[in-house]
């Protein structure tokens, strides 16, 4: 029998943690009262005082009174007045993470892909320029000024401080994390020998270092929900661990020494990632899945697993919201307590060992993990089961190349760089895997996100499981589902219902961001307006449309929503020529399009108004902006390049279009007193429908179809009821990337009908 007396005590701790956080300290403080009497009554009724009762409902009510305190403590702290206040602030901290890159949404810049930092130190978060600030490490202690501002909450984090300029006072790191960050280095340029793909992924596969993974790759192993591979996990623990413990078994020595020299591996392997929280869960996380996969100790699991909760939630108590420790408490469950039983129902089936845990494994690690990971993303992976069990194979070969070549780069680089150039194929594997599964037909499914979505689906997959227990349910699901399939994949697959016969633009479902393909009268051949925020989903709907050349990209305006997909673009297409408006700003933006313009060999074209692109079956007239504006600093930002939108119209079979990039008030006053046509049987409705456009620019306009390019869910509360309820009152049927996914301009005798991806419904 498993022994589940720590069980409970478990998930109160991680309970009173979770609602301290989520409801504040009170509340924290109540449930641990609640727990500690409701477990008194049981025991003094049930157990009748057993010493083993009363250390168990005794730890519990430590732990729980503990992270109670340290939640109030940080809910407290004299700081979050600052933050509130918005006080600029002088602190001395320690960095108590490796500072994480961040990419401006779908496009990066100059640092590694990123031009800010966040640099997690203790209590606060530094939101600071990576230059001085991204090369900082684990135990370094820092003067930080800057102004301080409201944290984001779900953590202890008191406050987020917007550095001003450079840290002052620094302090040289301990001696480890510097020999940690030159071995990461180290891999990093023995890693340069390989594709730029290859040696972006290799170092994020061996030591999560995704400094230099391509966007594209990431967005394509998100959607192929490989992500984890990216992260140190307890799977990469114990994938060292075991090679060691193998090696060592090998040799011919005892069980106790090979346990040593595994945990020793596991020690190296922390501070070689960095001994951040992350890493340490994992290494818990992947010394228990250790003990229970190689000593066959699977029913001890349970009570370990409720101990490493009990012991690592009060040391950090803001693990009761984080979601990486949530996904690896119940991955390693999985692997340990439901792998091993479907590995050997699959063996006693006549699947051959070996491949019935190969099997086993992804499948309930994926299947348990699925209701958090939906929860969210709101989406859900189709592909994930089969893409993992297809990358399975090199998973471990790869990370033990790469561990062997980061150890062996500083002793020998020409060492280091044969290793790595071993491990090549493998991490080309995986990239094509990822590549191929996310470019499936229904490689995602859209799904409710937040808890009701969670709860849903984890309802809905308790129900498939009753369902297979069930032959008769079985043979009726069966046949559902293959009906299902019969219906809805072949258009999917062969593209017979998308695009629709006769297509004159797409407005593309890329998220929050733009992208609109207007077609010409030759077969495959666009012109693409802003390529969208990330390098994956833009590659994805010209896919979809057949596209085989792009005479011209013309890019609205330099922000990161615009361009970001503007790489894979010009990596998977012919492109003629880069088209962009009189304002270079903001800089990095600008220098990031002319390299990636001149890396493939692509022009660079100044687009003005008043010039005209006449193609076969299109003509394109940019109707703005006139001048760049003058009033603008370097490394401009926001509004003002918003209303420096190129602004076009395009002459179609299926009316005329009216392409408004982000304008805003000005912009849009500015064209109103020009003596330019602006009325168009089609409108992209400028900024995402943001509450920033004058009614008399849509009256103007008079569209009898409204375009709404917006992400689901964004932050920004686009688009606007006021702009969309002013629309309709025009007459205009709206439309939204963010509902009704890529949606078609289609010509016909009596104007544009619109055309939804998926759907065969035609509006008018």
């Amino acid at each position: 029998m498993t022994d589940t007396r720590m069980v409970p005590v478990a998930l109160v701790v991680w309970a009173v943690a979770t609602v301290g956080l989520a409801w504040g300290w009170q509340f924290s403080w109540l449930l641990g009262a609640i727990a500690v009497v409701t477990a008194l009554v049981v025991a003094f009724r049930s157990l009748r005082w057993r010493p083993q009762a009363v250390l168990v409902i005794a730890l519990g009510a430590l732990a729980t009174c503990w992270i109670a305190t340290v939640i109030h403590a940080s809910a407290t702290h004299p700081l979050r007045l600052d933050a509130d206040r918005g006080t600029v602030v002088k602190l001395r901290v320690e960095v108590s993470e490796r500072p994480k890159p961040l990419r401006t949404q779908g496009f990066g810049s100059r640092q590694g892909g990123a031009d800010r930092v966040l640099v997690p130190a203790g209590d606060v978060v530094v939101l600071a320029q990576a230059t001085d600030w991204a090369d900082l490490l684990p135990g370094q202690w820092l003067t930080v000024t800057g102004r301080a501002a409201p944290a984001r909450g779900g953590d202890l984090t008191v406050a987020v401080v917007q550095a001003r300029g450079s840290p002052t006072e620094v302090t040289p790191a301990p001696p480890w994390q510097q020999v940690a960050s030159a071995l990461r280095s180290g891999l990093r340029r023995a890693s340069a020998v390989l594709p730029d793909e290859q040696a972006g992924l290799l170092p994020g596969l061996v030591v999560g270092d995704t400094a230099n993974l391509s966007p594209r790759v990431s967005d394509e192993f998100r959607v192929a929900g490989m992500t984890h591979l990216l992260a140190v996990s307890g799977a990469n623990l114990a994938i060292v661990a075991g090679a060691v413990l193998f090696a060592i078994r090998l040799l011919g020595l005892g069980p106790r020494i090979a346990g040593a020299g595994a945990g020793l591996a596991v020690i190296g392997f922390v501070i070689l990632a960095g001994p951040e929280p992350s890493v340490l869960r994992a290494a818990v996380m992947g010394g228990l899945a250790l003990l229970a996969l190689v000593l066959g100790r699977e029913r001890s699991l349970l009570p370990a697993l409720a101990w490493s909760v009990v012991v690592l939630v009060p040391i950090d108590p803001s693990l009761g919201l984080n979601a990486g420790f949530a996904l690896s408490v119940l991955a390693t469950g999985a692997l340990v307590l439901v792998a091993p039983r479907w590995a050997a129902c699959l063996r006693g089936r006549g699947v051959p060992p070996g491949v019935a845990e190969a099997v086993a494994a992804p499948l309930a690690a994926h299947l348990v993990t699925a209701p958090v990971i939906a929860g969210l993303s709101g989406e859900v992976s189709v592909v994930a089961v089969i893409a993992n069990l297809v990358a399975e194979p090199v998973v471990a070969p790869v990370t033990v190349v790469g561990v062997l070549a980061t150890v062996a780069t500083p002793i020998s680089p020409w060492l280091g760089e044969l290793l790595v150039r071993v491990a090549s194929p493998e991490a080309w594997w995986l990239i094509h895997v990822a590549r191929y599964t996310s470019s499936m037909p229904l490689a995602t499914v859209r799904w409710p996100s937040g808890l009701l979505g969670a709860a849903l689906l984890a309802a809905v997959m308790l129900a498939g499981w009753a369902v297979l227990r069930s032959r008769r349910l079985r043979v009726a699901a069966a046949v559902i589902v293959a009906g299902a399939v019969v219906v809805l994949m072949p258009a999917r697959l062969t593209g017979s219902g998308w695009p629709p016969t006769g297509w004159a633009m797409v407005s593309c479902d890329v998220g929050q961001g733009d992208a609109h393909v207007v077609a010409t009268s030759e077969p495959g051949r666009v012109v693409l307006i802003d390529t969208g925020p990330d390098l994956s989903s833009i590659v994805g709907c010209l896919h979809r449309l057949g596209v085989v050349s792009i005479p011209l990209v013309v890019l609205s305006h330099l922000h990161a929503d615009h361009v970001g997909g503007l790489s894979s673009v010009l990596s998977d297409y012919p492109v003629g020529a880069v088209g962009v408006g009189p304002l270079h700003e903001p800089a990095w933006a600008w220098d990031q399009v002319r390299r990636l313009s001149a890396a493939a060999g692509v022009k660079v074209v100044d687009v003005v108004a008043g010039q005209r692109f006449a193609l076969p079956g299109v003509t394109m007239t940019v109707i703005a902006p006139t001048a760049a504006p003058s009033h603008l600093g370097p490394n401009a930002e926001g509004t003002p390049v918003n209303d420096a939108s190129l602004v076009l119209r395009a002459d179609t079979a299926a009316g005329r279009i009216l392409l408004t990039g982000d304008i805003e008030l000005e912009g849009q006053a500015n064209l109103l007193a020009t003596n330019e046509d602006l009325s168009a049987d089609v409108l992209k409705v400028p900024h995402h429908g943001s509450r920033y456009s004058l009614p008399r620019f849509l009256e103007r306009v008079h569209p009898r179809v409204a375009l709404v390019s917006v992400g689901a869910g964004n932050p920004f509360g686009h688009p606007s009821s006021l702009i969309i309820d002013a629309l309709e009152r025009e007459g205009a049927t709206v439309l939204r990337t963010d509902e009704d996914g890529d949606v078609a301009v289609v010509a016909s005798r009596d104007g544009p009908l619109i055309a939804r991806r998926g759907s065969e419904r035609v509006a008018r």
